[in-house]
């Protein structure tokens, strides 16, 4: 009996190794059934850590659940886990097993994206097409002259580029850093907030969409001009412009007969479920195979789908699993591979903190500047600038590719991860106390649901 009970321990301490043969080095690989196993071990502890996260963020620090679903990402990774235990996070995480979750985050938010395009008011944007040119103009233009200026002296502290890369490829990389508005987190800050049917949310969703958009476009051509070669750029540029125009020109006559049999039958059956899952993929495909990303392609299909009856199915059949199940994959990928602990001396702090500031100003100001000079008041050009500075996990994204391509190294790399987190967690407050405390009061906005912090 003893026997029976140690060699049952045995296995079940063995349940986190790989089972697979040997290879010549002597370890094992892992088997599908050992891809499996974490897979559900890893996504019940994301689930955990961002409920916990989340609900510590929003009682004590007035932040989205998004916020708290970031930052846990970042908990769960080497910056905190790995440093308090190790052994444990390594063997919750190993790297074999990244890939899977990558695939995961890349339908979760892919799909979140889709959803939020079927908001998209395409009303309010026509009627806040200058005012959303223009902030979108500033948020670009100013970071990038911002980068001319700062990445001279970047340049000359070992480690933070690779030691080949020309000054240009350097500015441009880092300017689309800075231009960079994360359109996941700001989607998902605009709907908790209650601002999706408003023009304030409307027209902020559309410059980050822009700006963000432009950034992958410069990320493509320093790639290309990295070593990739100029087919990458043509491809993601002339491509995602393609896609765009084909779906504004024709998107909502073809799709318009699934809103009729949605509309007929008082319901979305799974017939009218799977061709909008398809179409979905296809767009993610298309998208993510030109080099701009998945969730432009959810985001612009969603635009286009048919109104009314339609969106109402599609968000309550599909909003639950993709916003509590799926999501928070994304939230953790990138936090797995951050390291905040190479930024470790007064004056990489110092160059840290330089960088930050440098980016909220670039950001913030040059959008409330050009919103003001678009005709908007004082208050909603206040909160525009707010929301533009959430750079969140799509900023660690952009910086992940410039790491593993050799563009920067990991000093640089874990500066412009506390770029990201503070400028995120600093958008929400500063926009409750700039605009969103005073138009919940006067009645411009509606109230917070209950729970959620002004």
């Amino acid at each position: 009996m003893s026997d029976i009970l140690a060699s049952t321990l045995a296995t079940l301490a063995d349940t986190l190794s790989p089972h697979g043969p040997a290879t010549k080095a002597a370890a094992h690989s892992f088997t599908p059934g050992d891809f499996s196993v974490h897979f559900f071990l890893q996504l019940a502890v994301i689930l955990l850590a961002c409920r916990v996260v989340g609900w510590l963020g929003q009682k004590f620090l007035a932040q989205p659940q998004v916020v708290g679903e970031m930052i846990a990402g970042v908990v769960l990774g080497p910056s905190l886990l790995g440093l308090l235990a190790p052994d444990f996070q390594l063997a919750l995480f190993p790297k074999e097993t990244k890939t899977v979750l990558y695939v995961g985050s890349q339908l979760g938010v892919g799909l979140y994206m889709f959803l939020v395009g079927t908001t998209f008011q395409v009303e309010h944007f026509r009627s806040k097409a200058k005012s959303a040119f223009g902030v979108s103009l500033a948020g670009i233009v100013t970071p990038f002259l911002v980068a001319v200026a700062i990445t001279p002296f970047l340049l000359k502290v070992p480690g933070l580029f690779a030691p080949t890369i020309s000054q240009a490829n350097a500015t441009l990389f880092m300017g689309a850093c800075i231009a960079l508005t994360a359109f996941p987190m700001l989607a998902r800050i605009i709907n908790e907030r209650g601002l999706q049917n408003t023009s304030l949310g409307t027209l902020s969703l559309t410059a980050g969409a822009f700006d963000d958009a432009c950034s992958w476009c410069v990320l493509a051509i320093v790639l290309a001009t990295f070593g990739g070669g100029p087919g990458v750029a043509v491809l993601a540029i002339g491509g995602g412009l393609a896609w765009a125009l084909f779906l504004g020109l024709f998107g909502r006559k073809l799709l318009a007969p699934l809103g009729r049999m949605v509309e007929r039958e008082g319901q979305m059956s799974p017939t009218v479920m799977a061709l909008t899952l398809m179409a979905f993929c296809v767009s993610a495909f298309l998208m993510d195979a030109v080099g701009i990303h998945a969730i432009f392609g959810g985001f612009m299909l969603g635009a286009v789908m048919p109104r009314g009856k339609f969106v109402e199915e599609l968000k309550l059949k599909v909003e639950p699993v993709a916003v509590v199940l799926l999501l928070p994959m994304f939230f953790t990928y990138s936090g797995l591979n951050t390291r905040l602990d190479m930024v470790n001396s007064p004056s990489l702090l110092l160059i840290a903190a330089g960088v930050l500031v440098a980016s909220i100003l670039a950001k913030g100001v040059a959008c409330y500047v050009a919103a003001r000079l678009s005709g908007e008041k004082h208050s909603t050009a206040m909160g525009i600038g707010a929301l533009m500075n959430s750079r969140g996990l799509m900023e660690l994204i952009i910086i992940n590719i410039g790491l593993q391509k050799g563009i920067i190294g990991p000093t640089l790399f874990a500066m412009l991860v506390l770029m990201a987190i503070v400028t995120t967690v600093m958008a929400t407050p500063l926009f409750e106390a700039v605009y969103g405390r005073k138009a919940r009061e006067s009645g411009e906005l509606e109230a917070l649901p209950q729970g959620a912090k002004a």
